[in-house]
């Protein structure tokens, strides 16, 4: 491995982000669902023409797997980042507040002691409910 081949690698990498972001955001513009519409329909009134033949139908079935197949990855791509880039947000507000810095990097447990912090969780935001109900009901009785 030469020293290169690393900052070739990041180059793609960031080629492909780029990439996956544009196309992300183009898919889900409103024109481009028009367009695929149109095309549906412009292949669905062929349909005639070419008397409904098995070529016609491979047309649009390969088509659309195709495209479907590579949105995949490029979906993907663009959820990891996404969810990346939200989870440093939440652990920068995690530590710059005063919420306990033990939720920083949580993504990372495994499922069994995510279902246990969760349990957790939930029963200290049950006492704390129940803290906030006695407080607001001790001032509203003065």
């Amino acid at each position: 491995m030469t020293l290169r081949e690393p900052s070739q690698m990041s180059n793609k990498s960031n080629f492909f982000s780029s990439f996956a972001t544009a196309v992300a955001e183009l898919s889900g513009r409103p024109f481009t669902f028009v367009a695929a519409l149109m095309l549906v329909f412009v292949w669905a009134v062929s349909g005639p023409f070419f008397d409904y033949s098995e070529t016609w139908q491979l047309v649009i079935n390969t088509t659309t797997t195709i495209i479907t197949f590579l949105m995949v990855f490029v979906l993907q791509n663009s959820q990891n980042r996404d969810g990346k880039a939200l989870q440093a947000k939440l652990d920068e507000l995690i530590l710059t507040s005063q919420a306990a810095n033990k939720f920083v990097g949580i993504e990372k447990l495994d499922e069994s002691e995510l279902r246990e912090m969760s349990k957790t969780l939930a029963e200290k935001a049950e006492h704390v409910e129940e803290k906030a109900e006695e407080k607001s009901a001790s001032e509203t009785s003065f």
